[in-house]
């Protein structure tokens, strides 16, 4: 699958032209390959083959077979189109390599027996593989952005996607489809959203693996999740500080009234249970205040400040002295 983006940044490595190493051509079916592969396994086991380069030939034989079986990592091996001419200064995968996808996963845990073109292309973010001992397809895993307001409510989405299919004739091609997608209400980042049968295709007659959605949430000008729980910075003004009183805040399930005690600080972290993301139990917010001077334009704005400076007996530096003497 294809569409998020992890960050990552490809380095240069040598190429490894998989279909050369088994000895078939690039629109070999699935059953050719296995076939393919069946023989130079034969050819270059180590038990059987007393040539020095046996081992290495056995491994890299093994490493072609591992990407060109399954489905998904065939369809992503393709993308890349042939190797680069020699004395080139090596291959360097496009930067949107691996958007989406972790097509990675399932992938065997004996690294010192794949190249670094195998542990950088396909190893990232390894976890089980349905294809690997069973007749179904792959899981596949990709990133869905919602908006927080989405985990409020609950949503549906469709996404369009560019999936593995396998061909009549065994060939893997990649086809563009739709998919729809139910948010669930009190959903929070970091969570999954499983797909039954949205997964690699099976190259035999198995069932296709299921498709991950981890949930992120898109950035809010407001506020930032942590679970359940939602922060935001709520400005106040300094009478509102200094007296207390009711301010009106919004939140993404509609405004709330919020009770400013007396002689608020700034920084002061005010809770309100149960109003953050949905759920058993629901999250909290929790709003940081953040006392605001007004801009003084006039006489009269500047008259109130001279008086509370004449009036109030009020040094908010007073502790550094004390702690300086």
């Amino acid at each position: 699958m294809f569409g998020a983006d992890y960050g990552w940044v490809p380095e240069y490595m040598d190429f490894k032209y998989y279909y050369k190493t088994l000895g078939v051509l690039p629109d070999a079916s699935a059953d050719e390959i296995k076939r393919a592969f069946r023989k130079a396994a034969r050819k270059y086991h180590p038990d059987i083959n007393p040539d020095a380069d046996a081992a290495s030939k056995f491994k890299e034989v093994n490493e072609a077979y591992e990407v060109l079986k399954d489905a998904e990592k065939r369809a992503a091996y393709d993308q890349l189109g042939q190797p680069p001419p020699s004395g080139g200064g090596g291959f360097q995968p496009p930067p949107d390599w691996g958007r989406g996808s972790d097509f990675s996963q399932g992938a065997p845990d004996n690294q010192e027996a794949y190249s670094d073109f195998f542990e950088t292309l396909f190893r990232r973010g390894a976890q089980p593989h349905a294809g690997m001992h069973g007749q179904g397809g792959s899981d596949s895993h990709a990133k869905i952005e919602i908006d927080i307001a989405d985990a409020y409510t609950g949503a549906a989405r469709v996404l369009s996607m560019r999936s593995p299919v396998v061909g009549p004739n065994g060939k893997v091609s990649l086809k563009d489809r739709n998919i729809s997608v139910r948010i669930p209400k009190g959903i929070y980042e970091g969570q999954h959203i499983r797909l039954a049968g949205q997964g690699a295709p099976s190259l035999g007659a198995g069932p296709s693996g299921d498709l991950f959605l981890e949930v992120t949430f898109s950035p809010h000008p407001i506020y930032h999740a942590v679970v359940k729980d939602l922060f935001l910075d709520l400005p106040i003004t300094p009478w509102e500080a200094a007296l207390g009183g009711h301010v009106v805040m919004p939140t993404p399930d509609g405004k709330v009234d919020l009770q400013i005690p007396p002689n608020a600080r700034s920084g002061q972290k005010l809770r309100l249970k149960g109003k953050g993301l949905p759920g058993t139990p629901a999250g909290d917010i929790f709003a940081t205040l953040k006392i605001v001077n007004p801009n003084v334009s006039t006489d009269k704005e500047r008259a109130v400040f001279e008086k509370m400076a004449t009036e109030m007996d009020f040094d908010p530096r007073a502790q550094l002295e004390r702690a300086a003497s």
